[in-house]
């Protein structure tokens, strides 16, 4: 009779060791409930602990890109106040010269 071999998602192998881990259900519980060996639990617990990292790594990531998008549009939007100034200013001074030219001034 062959054993056939069960993969386990990410979220499954981390729903495992949070029993563990949280709700102290001990080893010998989880292993012999899920089919696995307790080596192969302790494996996915060391992989854990080493790669727990990656996790905020990500987040400083996407909080780093989400920063550089909002430092662009705002670059953009002060770009596109500066020219409207500019083209404010020069319709206000061609008004002026105007009223000066009509003796309104």
């Amino acid at each position: 009779m062959s054993r056939q071999r069960r993969h386990f998602t990410p979220e499954q192998k981390v729903a495992i060791l949070r029993a563990h881990l949280l709700e102290k259900t001990p080893v010998s519980d989880l292993c012999e409930q899920h089919g696995i060996a307790v080596n192969l639990f302790y494996n996915w617990q060391q992989q854990f602990f080493e790669n727990g990292q990656a996790a905020f790594t990500a987040n400083d990531k996407r909080r780093k890109v989400d920063t550089d998008a909002k430092d662009r549009t705002i670059a953009a939007l002060a770009d596109k106040l500066r020219r409207k100034h500019e083209v404010l200013s020069e319709l206000m001074e061609e008004h002026v010269q105007l009223k000066k030219e009509l003796g309104e001034l």
